[in-house]
């Protein structure tokens, strides 16, 4: 077993992974997905923030609770057995690689920025997109270390420049684009839902501590720390970004926008601010991929060493890597890159994050109760406050679950199911042996 001086990731690199991994790619994309809906978006940036918060602090405490690597089908499987932490690993797994899928395509959405073509030729874009996939195969086969070393310096280069068109951007703001308020033809409920589940997919990695927690340096005191510290600074980071982009370009022309926060940099700052932040953009969706590789690799390999995944997902490679599990599921990433080739980068952006944030939100409904459920199970004392955000970060995962759609939600137990079967055979094989 590794002393804790050999752990890989500090709590830097820790914080770095959570941060990363959430300001990929919804920030730079998610004000064209949000247009339809005007400024009432940002109240479901509001509400998802608050979320995301409560589940932070469930992630914060499983981590306490249960040691060791896996994260959500750790703590489920903790807390409900075997079945449900199979689940959870499938629904989990297929999460990462539609968020890895939604994070190429808006990298190379923001591609276009310096290389224009890409919006016009759809055979380039998903062939540049595939290379990216892959490209960050090969740094994560290679170690954790290197994987930690380039999220800790991509977090760091991508913040700076959303941070600026923020602050500098709310001195510009245009009135009149936040009006009529509503502009859906949904209720203002109804509404609201929906841009709490599209915003809650910007969120979606506040638990990318957990997953690793066996590499990280003192994980009892750095991964809680890290899941909080790195949600805070997302927010800090995305509301004022969000309405600077919102108040700066109107909501036509913003629905229609591959780039919005370069477009709204250039009309900051002229093309130079332009090309800036489009390579910022590409910087933070290339940190956030290289962040999400390293955990499709995680969780599969965690549920294998139960015996509930093939064992191939298990085998590390003399680098100490899950090799075999990276390449096996970046097969399917680039599956569903090929599968929504023909539609624009936009509505591909909007179609898979919905699908990740379906995947990843049932897992966290399962830890949120399973909080409370280990806690039972071991006779732990949990203060009234600990309850309370247990049970409100369950209410908000149902809740966004109901907000992705009824097809999002079809499609989702559609591909949950298909994992039963996987789950028999997996057992069937074990039983023979």
């Amino acid at each position: 077993m590794e002393t804790q001086q050999k752990a890989p990731l500090g709590f830097w690199a820790a914080t770095s992974m959570v941060t990363g991994n959430m300001i990929g790619s919804g920030i730079f994309l998610l004000p064209a997905s949000l247009a339809v809906f005007g400024g009432i978006s940002l109240a479901g940036w509001l509400f998802s923030t608050a979320g995301s918060i409560l589940l932070a602090l469930v992630f914060a405490g499983l981590a306490r609770q249960v040691r060791g690597s896996g994260g959500p089908y750790l703590y489920t499987r903790a807390g409900f057995g075997e079945v449900p932490g199979f689940l959870v690993a499938w629904g989990y797994w297929i999460s990462i690689v539609a968020t890895n899928a939604a994070i190429a395509i808006a990298l190379v959405s923001y591609l276009s920025v310096l290389w224009p073509a890409l919006t016009n030729h759809a055979g380039w874009s998903t062939l540049v997109t595939l290379g990216f996939v892959w490209l960050l195969v090969a740094v994560n086969i290679r170690g954790i270390r290197e994987a930690g070393n380039v999220q800790l310096v991509s977090t760091v280069l991508k913040i700076l420049p959303l941070l600026a068109v923020g602050a500098v951007g709310l001195f510009y703001l245009e009135p009149a684009h936040f009006q009529p308020w509503n502009l859906s033809d949904q209720s203002a409920f109804s509404a609201v839902t929906a841009t709490a589940a599209l915003t809650v997919w910007a969120f979606l990695g506040l638990e990318s501590a957990n997953i690793p927690a066996s590499e990280v340096e003192d994980s009892v005191l750095n991964v809680p720390r890290a899941a909080v510290a790195g949600t805070v600074i997302a927010a800090v980071v995305y509301i004022p970004g969000t309405i600077a982009v919102m108040g700066l370009i109107s909501p036509a022309e913003l629905a229609q926008s591959n780039a919005p926060f370069a477009d709204a940099a250039a009309l900051l700052w002229g093309p130079w601010g332009y090309y800036l932040i489009g390579a910022g953009a590409i910087i933070s969706c290339f940190g956030a991929l290289n962040g999400w590789t390293l955990c499709l690799g995680q969780i599969p390999m965690a549920a294998a060493a139960d015996d509930l995944f093939p064992k191939f997902f298990g085998e590390k490679s003399s680098t100490g890597t899950p090799a075999k599990g990276i390449v096996v599921s970046s097969i399917f990433v680039s599956l569903l890159v090929l599968m929504n080739a023909s539609e624009s980068l936009v509505n591909q952006f909007t179609h898979v994050i919905l699908l990740a944030t379906l995947a990843a939100l049932l897992p966290y409904l399962l830890c949120s109760l399973a909080r409370l459920t280990i806690a039972i199970k071991t006779g732990e004392p949990l203060s009234f406050l600990d309850v309370l955000v247990s049970l409100l970060a369950a209410a908000f995962s149902i809740w966004a679950i109901m907000g992705t759609g009824m097809e999002t939600i079809y499609w989702g137990a559609f591909l949950l199911m298909l994992g039963l079967p996987v789950h028999v055979w997996v057992k069937w094989r074990h039983r023979l042996k």
